[in-house]
């Protein structure tokens, strides 16, 4: 595999690096004026995307896509992240998107591609339910077809940002006749249909982020069904694919070493760097060399895709090994900012007294400790792993 860019490549590079210092530096500091929250921000981001046309660089051009190659979209990832810019928000412009433009209707990609596109509907994602996490075929909430309407009841849970959530596509039972994967349907939902309710949860690292979302007699038009009736496990898996590539995050687990190595140079304790303790340095260099490792897998995946492959087992690897990484930068992320004794915001009940990066560096370890689970626990997929690589 040829590791070199070439002219075209960088003159991409230059004009990504160009449109990031502009952009997201412009955004990122009215955002910090504005200690903006919520999903606001991301929203804004996404439209400056959109002005630009790069708002989605893995879809069809004809529906709106970049028509980037493989490598253009590996550099534009890269220094998206290295510019500390975000990803944008998956469930909508990553997730349901490629389903519509894959299995809808002609009716269904007009009536929700652009929309998306333009981040003017947020989405979010109705597959895990309390007892179907991992083993997401054994989910249990149920559509009952009346007419031409899908009547639905059940509940999703860790439902990401259902409270700002116009739309929820979802997995329902249709037919318990055969197996559990069989009689699965994938359903568009309007959030603002009368017997949904949005129940909060609040996560171990303080933040909401996470609902519990009810269904009570919920009525859904069979036009927003995708595809086949009992047919939606086929469309379930194509997006799982897509999703567990895309949770590996290596651009931003790259930019959160490069954020540790700068600190672990800057500051001293005892006259020393962190930097410089030996212990340290083994414990950065093996995560750097590991990454590294796991970014060439990634090019591997892209390569196959841009050849119009699907992500494949591939897929699986990238999740299982992006994760533990991600976990182990975290941890790393926390043991610099306790070296230097990092004050937490909030621990002397005030704002006004923290170490920004120790109060990150906190958010993220909780909350990271799920990114081994969600989209799939990395259990199973080294099941799947061991099943169709090595036939186990």
């Amino acid at each position: 595999m040829d590791t070199n860019f070439s002219k075209e490549d960088l003159a991409f590079r230059d004009e990504v690096r160009a449109f990031l210092k502009e952009a997201w530096t412009e955004q990122h500091a009215e955002e910090r004026q504005a200690r903006k929250t919520g999903v606001e921000p991301t929203i804004n981001w996404q439209r400056r995307l959109y002005e630009q046309g790069w708002a989605a660089p893995g879809w069809p051009v004809e529906h709106g896509g970049t028509g980037w190659t493989t490598t253009q979209s590996f550099i534009f990832e890269t220094e998206r992240a290295s510019a500390g810019a975000p990803d944008v928000a998956p469930f909508g412009l990553k997730m349901v998107a490629p389903v519509i433009y894959t299995f809808g209707t002609e009716e269904q990609k007009q009536k929700f591609l652009p929309r998306i596109l333009k981040s003017e509907d947020w989405w979010c994602q109705g597959y895990s339910e309390t007892g179907s996490g991992s083993d997401l075929a054994s989910l249990k909430t149920r559509a009952t077809l009346d007419g031409d309407d899908y009547v639905v009841n059940g509940a999703k849970i860790w439902t990401t940002y259902a409270q700002y959530a116009d739309w929820i596509f979802c997995l329902v039972r249709t037919d318990n006749s055969g197996r559990k994967q069989e009689g699965i349907t994938f359903l568009l939902i309007d959030m603002k249909t009368p017997g949904i309710t949005v129940n909060p949860i609040k996560s171990i690292d303080g933040q909401h982020s996470l609902n519990e979302v009810l269904f009570d007699n919920v009525r859904v038009p069979v036009e927003n069904r995708i595809g086949e009736q009992d047919k939606g496990w086929t469309y379930a898996k194509a997006l799982l694919a897509h999703e567990r590539t895309a949770i590996a995050g290596i651009a931003d687990s790259k930019r959160n070493l490069t954020e540790i190595r700068q600190l672990a140079k800057q500051e001293h304790s005892g006259g020393k760097a962190l930097m410089d303790n030996p212990v340290f340095q083994a414990r950065f260099t093996a995560i750097e060399i590991e990454l590294m490792a796991l970014e060439y897998t990634e090019l591997r995946v892209l390569a196959s895709m841009a050849d119009g492959n699907g992500p494949g087992v591939e897929s699986s690897l990238l999740k299982i090994k992006g994760t533990e990484l991600q976990q182990l930068i975290q941890a790393l992320r926390m043991d610099v900012a306790g070296h230097y004794c990092g004050i937490i915001k909030g621990d002397l009940s005030t704002d006004q007294i923290g170490h920004d990066f120790a109060d990150e560096a906190r958010i993220d370890y909780m909350y990271g400790r799920a990114s081994t689970i969600y989209g799939g626990s990395n259990e199973v997929q080294k099941n799947i792993t061991a099943k169709f690589v090595l036939g186990l």
